[in-house]
């Protein structure tokens, strides 16, 4: 399988987490890391180039900080972009069909924020039903995301090895289960 990882994160070399999850993902066969806000400092994003690499791969990572429960800027504008009619979606669009969609995100506050009796009263994967409504439109099957939770209460670098290990060992498992629809 080969794994595509778009990472989306405006300042990668300032971030201690996003930055290691990322170089852990580069030392992978099979792999192909590509940091987009680097790619794109302009933001004009090459939607051909986009395509092509999309479809050379089975799965899609897309890798971010949680920002305001969203995403970073660029990663909508890419979305906007990128998943065009025809292409993506609509009655000639299934480039995207049978493949596979991750998120991958990293988030400020702890883990007991994000429940129904926490501070944020929803969980992560509720906040991200965007994406897994996106996936339902182009046709890819949504797996089961990737969070690593506190990265401002102080992660230890102990604690940041196990969750760039581990994600790893997630991201490229080939038995991921699919987030199912409620």
């Amino acid at each position: 399988m080969k794994t595509l990882v778009l990472v989306f994160h405006p300042d990668l070399i300032a971030s201690r987490v996003n930055r290691r999850l990322t170089d852990e993902m580069e030392k992978q066969d099979g792999v192909t890391v590509h940091r987009v806000y680097e790619v794109y400092p302009d933001e004009k994003i090459d939607v051909s180039a986009e395509h092509r690499l999309l479809e050379q791969h089975d799965r899609i990572v897309l890798q971010f900080p949680f920002y305001w429960y969203s995403t970073p800027s660029l990663l909508k504008k890419w979305e906007d972009a990128v998943l065009t009619y025809g292409w993506a979606y609509g009655s000639m669009g299934n480039k995207l069909h049978g493949k596979e969609l991750l998120i991958a995100v990293s988030t400020g506050a702890a883990q007991e924020n994000y429940r129904p009796d926490g501070n944020f009263k929803y969980t992560v994967p509720e906040l991200l039903r965007p994406f897994q409504a996106t996936s339902n439109l182009v046709g890819t099957r949504y797996l089961e995301p990737f969070i690593v939770y506190g990265v401002m209460q102080h992660l230890s670098d102990e604690e940041l090895e196990q969750s760039a290990k581990e994600y790893v060992a997630y991201a490229l498992n080939p038995e991921l289960a699919l987030l199912a629809a409620r």
